[in-house]
């Protein structure tokens, strides 16, 4: 995808524009709790349009967390989520779906539906959420297709492709529906070593030629480091340590990252 390409530069998606000196998303105080188990404890932290954030620390630390609730599959016990400068929670359920159109999510797994073609998976939610013509969808898939090199994929069925191919159409069909925020939830992680790459390289791409708003959670640390413009480091359900890549990875301040980064480079 060449650099002028406009797929992320969608009039629709500027209607709320971010506000606020340019941030996007706002966790105020927000709280989590699973039972017994504080997973997210009065965390404060924002992310700015346009920047790509990733988020790295041990497993539980609240980090999938934080991308559940952006995608309301999960509420918080307490505090306040903006995005786009309207709030997500706490908020009627009407307020809650229109803000929740604005972001993009690629899990784990790829969630792809089984029975319907590469360009079905696509299409269907920008044409049933979005009210776009089957036309425009279907013009708009082919040409995400294309960016993640699978133009020649449009009629196969989620089976018929590998791990990393399921991987790219999910991308693409996260980007259909031109978030102002796309979500990544360790999405190489089911993947064989060998599709790791392409996956990345794709993601690469889209960070380089694109405004879109990254949050990425990832044990990828050479791709954390290629792609962020800002490292969080988390630790029980908190921010330990906050900073540009080249900061966090070089010359961590804090014991606990220096001590979870030995472990995992």
């Amino acid at each position: 995808m060449s650099a002028d390409t406009p797929l992320m530069k969608d009039p629709d998606a500027s209607a709320n524009p971010p506000v606020d000196g340019g941030e996007l998303i706002r966790f105020d105080h927000v709280t989590k709790r699973f039972g017994s188990n504080t997973v997210l404890d009065g965390l404060d932290f924002s992310v700015a349009s346009g920047k790509h954030v990733t988020l790295i620390g041990p497993s539980g630390s609240g980090k999938t967390t934080i991308l559940r609730m952006l995608m309301t599959l999960i509420k918080p016990d307490e505090g306040t989520i903006r995005v786009a400068g309207d709030q997500l929670f706490p908020a009627p359920e009407k307020q809650v779906r229109e803000v929740r159109k604005k972001i993009g999510m690629v899990f784990q797994q790829f969630n792809l539906f089984p029975n319907m073609t590469v360009l079905r998976n696509i299409t269907e939610a920008p044409v049933t959420v979005l009210g776009l013509s089957k036309d425009e969808a279907e013009a708009r898939a082919r040409e995400l297709l294309e960016m993640v090199g699978l133009a020649d994929k449009c009629d196969a069925r989620p089976t018929q492709l590998s791990g990393g191919q399921q991987q790219r159409v999910a991308i693409a069909r996260a980007l259909a529906m031109r978030p102002q925020v796309l979500l990544l939830d360790e999405v190489t992680s089911a993947l064989d070593p060998e599709l790791v790459a392409g996956v990345l390289d794709v993601l690469r791409d889209i960070a380089r030629t694109t405004d879109i708003t990254m949050l990425c959670v990832t044990h990828e640390m050479n791709f954390a480091r290629d792609i962020s413009d800002q490292v969080l480091m988390f630790d029980s359900g908190r921010v330990i340590e906050s900073g540009p890549p080249e900061k966090i990875f070089n010359d961590p301040e804090n014991d606990r990252t220096r001590e979870f980064l030995s472990a995992v480079l």
